[in-house]
């Protein structure tokens, strides 16, 4: 029987600061997929703008989250490439499905992020007329 991987024998804090450790080398990595920064560059404009833009703390989640939910989908996508690519660079009926998921996965998530901020801009307009 194989013995235990080392980081699975930690607990308490230890492994806590150990995973946020791995969660930031995550995010470093993230941040060499040119998706991943074009997102994350307008995630620095459109998240305080979900502040000023939401009128209560549900649209002020709703829109904040959306744009959350982008970067989150960009990174499980870069993931699931980084994992195919690894296996090899042949081409694979499997690898293109597994790839071809990722990317669909990213656009839903950018097609609801785009619903909910122009649902929020209309209703914001409405208010603004008579």
């Amino acid at each position: 029987m194989n013995a235990p991987h080392p980081h699975k024998a930690r607990t308490g804090l230890s492994r806590l600061w150990h995973a946020t450790g791995y969660s930031l080398q995550g995010l470093q990595a993230g941040w060499q997929e040119k998706a991943f920064r074009l997102e994350a560059q307008l995630a620095c404009l459109l998240l305080p703008a979900a502040f000023f833009l939401g009128q209560n703390w549900v649209e002020r989640v709703l829109l904040a989250g959306s744009v959350l939910l982008v970067l989150i989908t960009e990174l499980l996508n870069s993931g699931i490439e980084a994992a195919i690519d690894r296996i090899g660079p042949e081409i694979h009926p499997l690898s293109k499905k597994a790839k071809d998921l990722g990317s669909a996965a990213v656009l839903l998530s950018l097609l609801l992020t785009g619903l909910i901020w122009c649902s929020a801009l209309f209703a914001q307009i409405e208010r603004w007329l008579p």
